[in-house]
């Protein structure tokens, strides 16, 4: 038989793409094309067909007679070929080398053996198999397995792919690991955007301890900038959050919003609207004079609340010089101020200087985690 034929259905074999039945055809080829010594052909004969019967170790004993008479190269070929398709067949990586581990694990995970994958890493591993896919096969398998906390350990351990994270974020959640989770998820959502990740992101921070309710009402902004709102009440609150803070333009326009994508329908929604909507003309007819009495005061406070509402009324350029004004005099809350001053550079498509002015708020840890979120999405 030529080498190159067996070769080739072994080939398909350890890429998952032939039966036993496939290759015992090719093994019991005419006659003709046989090149084997005569000595070892009937030898090889009889152990193909116990392989085909599932028999093989007495098809391994038919194999080390054939070793024992062999004289030719190709009889050698043969021979191995044979072994390595029983390791693979079986699993013994002694005989199938990688094939064999891989043909383990891919078995092993098929039946459901989670911990046996685990294991069959350090087989795939010591026969230079262990590739990018089998690692995120084992990372799935601790998951899979209950082992939330090898799942956290082996993922760290995996260059930062989409899936990796996925399972970590995962099992971070399992078992109460808020910071890698949170690792895990910033790492997502920095390298794709994808709503679902912002989604579980603000999920996480909306958690935090000691939030302000501007913190908060920065959560739902950063929802509705990254496609992540999701309910009825994600509109709803940041309307009423934004209210709560005189911001009626802004509270106006999340509204309109929820209504246009079919969730605000209710009574109750849409009387909310209408006075939002009064709100916003009374603000932007009042708009010099509070501009005017914040520039008298003392505090600069009141200008940064001006600027934020300029935002919301679709200012931001201008609201930048307001707020930035705001800065350059004593502030209750300066954290505040310049969490306001990167909302609105980011709201006036300047980016590089909305991360400059995120990244200057380090603590306390409530604003510092806000400004973060803000610093990620400015990233997009």
């Amino acid at each position: 038989m030529p080498v190159r034929k067996l070769r080739a259905a072994l080939t398909a074999i350890f890429l998952g793409t032939a039966a036993l039945g496939t290759v015992a055809l090719v093994l019991a080829s005419p006659a003709q094309a046989i090149t084997v010594s005569a000595k070892v052909g009937p030898l090889l004969n009889e152990a193909k067909a116990l392989m085909t019967s599932g028999k093989y170790d007495a098809a391994l004993a038919k194999l080390r007679e054939a070793e024992a008479v062999k004289s030719t190269p190709d009889d050698t070929a043969e021979i191995n070929m044979m072994k390595q398709y029983i390791g693979v067949k079986t699993g013994d990586v002694a005989l199938g080398g990688a094939a064999a581990a891989k043909a383990k694990f891919a078995n092993d995970y098929n039946a459901g053996k989670f911990k046996d994958v685990i294991a069959d890493g350090e087989l795939l591993r010591k026969s230079n198999a262990l590739d990018a896919q089998s690692q995120l096969i084992i990372a799935q398998a601790y998951y899979k397995a209950g082992d939330f906390a090898g799942c956290v350990r082996f993922t760290k351990s995996l260059s930062g792919v989409e899936t990796a994270l996925q399972l970590q974020a995962r099992c971070a959640y399992e078992v109460g690991d808020e910071a890698t989770q949170r690792q895990a998820l910033e790492a997502l959502v920095s390298r794709t955007g994808k709503p679902e990740y912002w989604s579980d992101l603000l999920k996480l921070g909306e958690r935090s301890r000691g939030l302000s309710d501007h913190n908060t009402l920065d959560i739902y902004r950063l929802r509705l900038l990254t496609n992540s709102m999701q309910t009825k009440e994600d509109y709803m609150s940041l309307a009423q959050f934004a209210l709560q803070f005189k911001l009626a333009a802004e509270a106006q326009a999340a509204l309109e919003k929820g209504v246009a994508a079919k969730l605000l329908t209710d009574d109750r929604s849409l009387r909310l609207l209408a006075t939002a909507k009064q709100m916003a003309a009374a603000n932007l007819a009042n708009e010099p004079k509070a501009l005017a009495a914040a520039n008298a005061a003392p505090q600069g406070d009141d200008l940064v609340s001006v600027g934020e509402n300029m935002i919301g009324e679709g200012k931001a350029k201008d609201a930048i010089g307001v707020i930035q004004n705001g800065l350059k005099k004593s502030l209750k809350d300066p954290n505040n101020g310049q969490i306001r001053l990167g909302y609105a550079y980011l709201a006036a498509g300047q980016k590089s200087e909305a991360e400059a002015a995120f990244g200057k708020v380090k603590t306390p840890e409530r604003d510092a985690m806000i400004a973060h979120l803000w610093l990620l999405a400015a990233h997009h």
